[in-house]
């Protein structure tokens, strides 16, 4: 990315920052992490490229070294002819003379590439350094990028427990407890004091039970006596001595 972009965008981060008061970091490193991402793309390319030029480049500086060697072949068989008759002399030195100019020709432009395929090669391998540089980076930010997501979390989830205690009205909560404590005491001793009540009403009430089943028996025995006589079935009673 273009140096200026990049001022550009934190530019326009510093100024959003201003006008949202504090700027979401984990997107904001999302983005960025996007941005390399996309500057990796670019110079993967852009190294594809190059290291294309450096292999067109070695390919013709052989291919032109070839032909270089073949006028320089050609030069010699027709020099071989002209000295054998087979060629005019001076037809064979004009040809041959093309030969080797044309060789010469070849051999330039030989060098010619040779020179372009080490230029780009020192390209392919500058791009490389900043392909390898880009690639650490955005391991380096991607690392970054799951301790901050952690953080957050961990973050978000305590500022909710703290809010939560932070709510809570503790001397309410308190004055509350202490009310139901009193309460549940009152209540408690009205429980004993009918338990008191419940048994002192018994026992007056046995007292009772008692006092009467002692006189119910012995007018009971006096009716029973009473009715033995009037059938004639009572036992005299014996003369005292």
């Amino acid at each position: 990315m273009n140096i200026f972009a990049r001022l550009f965008k934190i530019g326009q981060a510093e100024t959003h920052s201003a006008i949202d008061q504090l700027e979401d970091p984990i997107k904001m490193t999302e983005q960025a992490l996007r941005d390399l991402r996309q500057d990796l793309d670019k110079s993967l390319h852009a190294l594809a490229e190059v290291k294309a030029m450096a292999i067109r480049s070695r390919n013709e500086a052989e291919g032109f070294r070839s032909k270089a060697l073949d006028y320089e072949n050609k030069a010699v068989l027709l020099l071989q002819r002209a000295h054998r008759g087979d060629l005019a002399p001076a037809e064979a030195d004009r040809l041959a003379s093309e030969a080797l100019t044309k060789k010469t020709e070849h051999e330039a432009q030989a060098t010619r590439a040779g020179e372009d395929q080490q230029k780009f090669e020192q390209s392919a391998q500058q791009l490389d350094q900043n392909v390898q540089q880009l690639k650490q980076t955005i391991s380096q930010w991607e690392n970054e990028l799951k301790t901050l997501k952690a953080r957050a979390a961990v973050s978000a989830a305590t500022q909710t427990i703290n809010k939560q205690l932070a709510q809570l009205d503790s001397s309410g909560t308190v004055a509350l407890l202490e009310r139901m404590k009193e309460k549940v005491a009152v209540e408690e001793a009205l429980a004993e004091s009918y338990g008191q009540i419940a048994q002192e009403s018994k026992t007056v009430d046995q007292e009772i039970d008692k006092a009467l089943q002692g006189s119910a028996g012995g007018q009971a025995a006096a009716d029973l006596q009473a009715l033995k006589q009037k059938l004639g079935l009572s036992t005299p009673e014996q003369p005292q001595q």
